[in-house]
Formats: C-alpha cells, sequence, structure tokens
C-alpha cells in the first residue's frame, strides 16, 4: 500500500478526530472549562487543516472517485453529496471567525457565530467519515 492507498482512511479518522475534540470542547465549554475548551477547539482546527492539505493532495492525485452503489443507497449518498462539500467549503471561513474573535477577546461576537459554525463543523466532520465508508468501504470502485 503507498501512500496516497492510504490517504482516504487516514482522512476519515482525521474527520472523525476533529468531530470528537469539537464535542468535547462543547461540553467543556458548557462546564465553564474555557482553557480546555480553547485547547480542545485549537486541535479540531489543527487537525482539520491536516485533514485538508492530506485532502488536495489525494484529489490532486487521484481525481475524482465514483460512487458505485445502487438502489436506494444511491440518493442516500448524493443528498449527503450535495450538502456535504458546499458546507465543508464554508467551515474554514467560520472556523477562522470564530477562532479570531475568541482570540481578540470578543466573546459576546464569538459566541454568536460559534452557534452557527460548532454544528456546521461537526456536521461535515461527520458526514465526511459517511462519504468514506461509502466510497472506500461500503461500495468501493473496482
Amino acid at each position: 500500500m503507498n501512500i496516497l492507498t492510504a490517504l482516504p482512511t487516514v482522512n476519515a479518522c482525521l474527520n472523525a478526530l476533529s468531530g470528537i475534540l469539537l464535542v468535547l470542547g462543547y461540553i467543556q465549554i458548557r462546564k465553564k472549562n474555557v482553557r480546555t475548551h480553547q485547547r480542545f477547539m485549537i486541535g479540531a482546527f489543527l487537525v482539520s487543516i491536516l485533514f485538508l492539505v492530506f485532502y488536495l493532495i489525494y484529489h490532486y492525485n487521484v481525481g475524482s472517485v465514483r460512487f458505485t452503489g445502487q438502489g436506494w443507497v444511491r440518493p442516500l449518498y448524493y443528498a449527503i453529496l450535495l450538502t456535504h462539500p458546499i458546507l465543508a467549503a464554508a467551515v474554514p471561513f467560520l472556523a477562522l471567525v470564530t477562532l479570531y474573535r475568541a482570540w481578540r477577546g470578543d466573546f459576546r461576537r464569538h459566541r454568536r457565530i460559534a452557534r452557527w459554525t460548532f454544528p456546521i463543523w461537526l456536521y461535515v466532520s461527520a458526514t465526511g467519515v459517511l462519504v468514506y465508508l461509502f466510497l472506500y468501504q461500503l461500495y468501493p470502485a473496482t
């Protein structure tokens, strides 16, 4: 197995880890553990950056991957694929603005955008893992 064939699995793991870190960060801020919240959220951001780098490397070299599933799963996959890339494109900008506002100490505006950033980012992380499962585990191209 070369590095390119391993990247989809690595990326799915990075997506899952990002989602886990997001949830842990959310739990910590609900408990008012600000410092721990910051660490988890910065971790989620760094993991997502690593994901993006590997994702771009993979698709630059491989191109797009065809979905081969048939039947009821096909419209489900395409429903996910309809929303996932659009929201995924928004996440870096939302995350940067959210992190910037926290870094500047503008917590009122930070919370306002975080209410949007968190669920969108979590959805993108979860659906990224689902897309991986559909394309590489359940219905791999032959």
